[in-house]
């Protein structure tokens, strides 16, 4: 196993001993630590007090205002470098939280990357000096770029064990790569299983029997909120319900505990029995981060009380008492680990800080002017598709071309396979993936848990180790227990890694109203609050040949991408197209004119291009001659389109379905005001839905939402203006 190289065991007596560790001091009784190497034992103590001296040297630059936060892996060392031992960098995958320094180290991660990021510099290996320290991220060992909200890398640590053993059997697919024997090791503190995410990953690794690790470090804290607080009971009482979950008990100061049950639990996993659960007791001897003080909630008598069980102090005793170590030693080793971590911090406070340029470099990969607008598909032959039908055959097509693309989300297979042969088959309440379980098979087209949140982690997960994984959202108006995984986990990968890691992940969503009888929680729209997401792709086609060429587009972006598919629109033959040829994409940011004018522009999407074409036909018995712009994605838009047709017609119109404060229509006035003020004869005017939810009755539906003949009025008044 990979060791920093500054934890060698170099120079002193213990260093050149054999791996005969002597015997315990007083009665002769073996010590637990004769099984293992003098070697490793002292490099694993090296490592331990190197973490400690890391944290220390931090806490004195945040008070020098020299770094400018801290957060320790205090009384986590001996547990961590006890486990590194059993684990394989590079070949198993890691999702670490805030506390793992000790393991990072013992991964090969050098104190210098982690000074480099504490102290904010643009060499930073794991973010260019974006994130926070300990916010741990290096591609070469398979640490996966952590994030900060608690619990949220546990459904991407399930989908990426998922998409190792999916890789595992298909070593071809370009990208990817997998070991047969890997495992997923993920970490959080006790507070951290409070989370609903926690709880959705075990139900999926065990129900997947996949080789996951949990590791829960439990310092009895969630910053000044007792363990007593957060759960019934401790936490390795409360999953055994979970049939296939092993779990594992220790106490994280014990190096020997650590080292001999942690490896027994890892080669568990490792042998393909199905997933683990380590909880492990550890200490918190300094505050949750340098922005608290526990002195404000634990008492003296508590913390001297915890101090008895210091991993450090408890591991060196052990040492010394086995004759691996003498006290003068110890005492070397320790010296040594400051001296480490003073020059690691000199070096990095020396070090560029980023370049104020580059903050927008590595928000996503697509640009606006990444490719010309392809203009409509050359003619092709067939009858015209409803939008649901050519998304279905635009899936089976991709999917033929891809391996890497898999299928999944709630209802979205056709059936069971023990009764597919005898059954229509379901294929999504709307049928979009009707027949692709039965065309690709149940590996790649399946069912998940009825839980937003997991099926877009998992999707993180997979499209972390080179997937192209599509999770289904079944209606727009229950995608919100996502948000986390969307927002902080999706949307932020590459820019938080600074260009290391990506996330190419689509997410397809049945969105919009005009139903008659869906009411709040079936007719809802909210694409502004996704494109107010940086690094999120937003896409809302209005008609079937769009819809194609832009979910073509989506597996290429190598981004997290939000495919909003209008549910009015999947059966509407007004949107229906010949299916486009094979090659045809509509890239993101490039709107179209669907009708030209010269007396008025009108900027819309989704479900409100028809309404304003119909309103634009009927204005034009009236003598005035509409164009009207579909975006086709929102995020980005096509800002030079709408400002060219706005310089034509000089008035502007924005239509759409979502309510009117907030939503994304003023976005384009705002933009348009301010960059061509001087092209417009009147206000930019707007046309949407009330700010209200969409009501079941009709005759309410009908009033929320913005109507044909709203558009018309408005679009009548702008052009007298």
């Amino acid at each position: 196993m990979a060791r920093a190289a500054t934890a060698r065991t170099a120079g002193s007596k213990a260093g050149a001993r054999n791996g005969t560790n002597g015997r315990a001091a007083g009665n002769g009784a073996q010590s637990p630590l004769q099984q293992y190497r003098a070697e490793e034992l002292i490099e694993d103590f090296r490592l331990a007090c190197l973490s400690r001296a890391l944290d220390d040297r931090e806490i004195v630059l945040q008070k020098q205002s020299r770094v400018f936060f801290q957060i320790s892996g205090a009384g986590h060392e001996i547990l961590y470098t006890a486990l590194a031992r059993s684990l394989r960098p590079g070949s198993d995958w890691f999702f670490p939280y805030y506390r793992d320094r000790a393991m990072a180290l013992a991964l090969g991660v050098t104190p210098l990357a982690l000074m480099l990021q504490a102290v904010g510099a643009a060499d930073d290996p794991a973010s260019g000096g974006r994130q926070m320290p300990c916010h741990f991220g290096d591609a070469e060992r398979n640490i996966v770029t952590s994030s900060s909200p608690t619990g949220s890398q546990c459904l991407p640590a399930v989908g990426c064990a998922e998409a190792g053993r999916y890789i595992a059997r298909r070593p071809e697919l370009p990208g990817c790569s997998a070991v047969g024997d890997e495992i997923t090791y993920v970490s959080l503190g006790e507070g951290a299983t409070s989370e609903g995410e926690f709880w959705e990953s075990l139900n999926s690794a065990c129900r997947l029997h996949l080789p996951v690790l949990f590791v829960v470090a439990d310092n009895g804290y969630a910053i000044s909120v007792r363990a007593a607080d957060q759960a019934p009971a401790p936490i390795s009482e409360m999953v055994h319900g979970f049939r296939g979950l092993a779990v594992t008990k220790m106490n994280g100061w014990d190096y020997a505990a650590c080292r001999s049950k942690g490896a027994r639990a890892i080669a568990r996993v490792r042998a393909g029995e199905g997933p683990g659960l380590v909880h492990a007791k550890v200490t918190r001897p300094y505050s949750h981060s340098s922005a608290d003080s526990q002195a404000k909630y634990r008492d003296a008598a508590e913390l001297a009380a915890e101090a008895r069980h210091d991993p450090i102090a408890t591991f060196r005793k052990a040492l010394v008492s086995a004759g691996v170590v003498d006290e003068e030693e110890a005492a070397a080793i320790e010296a040594e680990a400051k001296q480490v971590a003073a020059g690691a911090a000199e070096e990095a406070l020396g070090a560029a800080r980023p370049d104020p340029a580059t903050v927008t470099d590595h928000v996503v990969r697509v640009r606006r002017t990444d490719a010309a607008d392809p203009g409509p598909p050359p003619a092709a032959e067939g009858d015209a598709l409803v939008m649901a039908e050519a998304i279905n055959r635009a899936l089976h097509e991709l999917m033929a071309a891809d391996e890497r693309i898999r299928v999944f989300g709630e209802d979205v297979a056709d059936a069971d396979d023990e009764v597919l042969d005898h059954v229509e088959g379901k294929g999504g309440v709307f049928g979009v993936t009707r027949g692709l379980q039965r065309a690709f098979g149940s590996a790649r087209c399946f069912n998940t848990p009825l839980a937003e949140s997991n099926i877009v982690g998992r999707g993180v997960g997979q499209a972390l180790r080179g997937l192209r994984p599509c999770a289904e959202i079944q209606f727009f108006d229950y995608i919100w227990p996502a948000m986390q995984q969307l927002r902080s986990e999706a949307a932020t990968t590459r820019w938080r890694s600074n260009g290391t890691f990506s996330c190419p992940l689509v997410v397809r969503v049945a969105i919009g109203g005009y139903l008659t009888g869906g009411a709040i929680w079936h007719s809802q729209s909210g694409e502004s609050i996704f494109a107010h997401t940086p690094g999120l792709l937003v896409a809302f086609p209005s008609r079937a040949r769009d819809a194609v060429g832009l979910l073509r587009s989506a597996f290429d972006a190598g981004d997290p991408v939000l495919f909003l598919e209008h549910k009015h629109l999947y059966r509407q033959r007004y949107a229906a197209d010949p299916m486009p040829p094979p090659g045809w994409r509509v890239p993101f940011g490039r709107g179209a004119v669907v009708r030209a004018g010269t007396d008025l522009t009108i900027a819309t999407w989704g479900a409100t291009v028809q309404k304003s074409l119909v309103a634009a036909e009927q204005l034009s018995a009236e003598g005035v001659s509409v164009e009207v712009v579909d975006l086709r994605t929102i995020s980005p838009w096509d800002h030079e389109l709408v400002c060219e047709s706005v310089a034509r017609t000089s008035r502007l119109l924005v239509v759409h379905e979502d309510t009117l404060t907030s939503g994304f229509g003023a976005e384009v006035a705002a933009w348009v005001t301010e960059h061509c003020f001087w092209s417009l004869d009147a206000p930019v005017r707007r046309v949407a839905a009330a700010d209200t939810f969409v009501g079941y009755s009709p005759v309410l539906e009908e009033a929320i939402l913005p109507q044909t003949e709203d558009i018309t009025e408005a679009a009548a008044a702008l052009a007298r203006a």
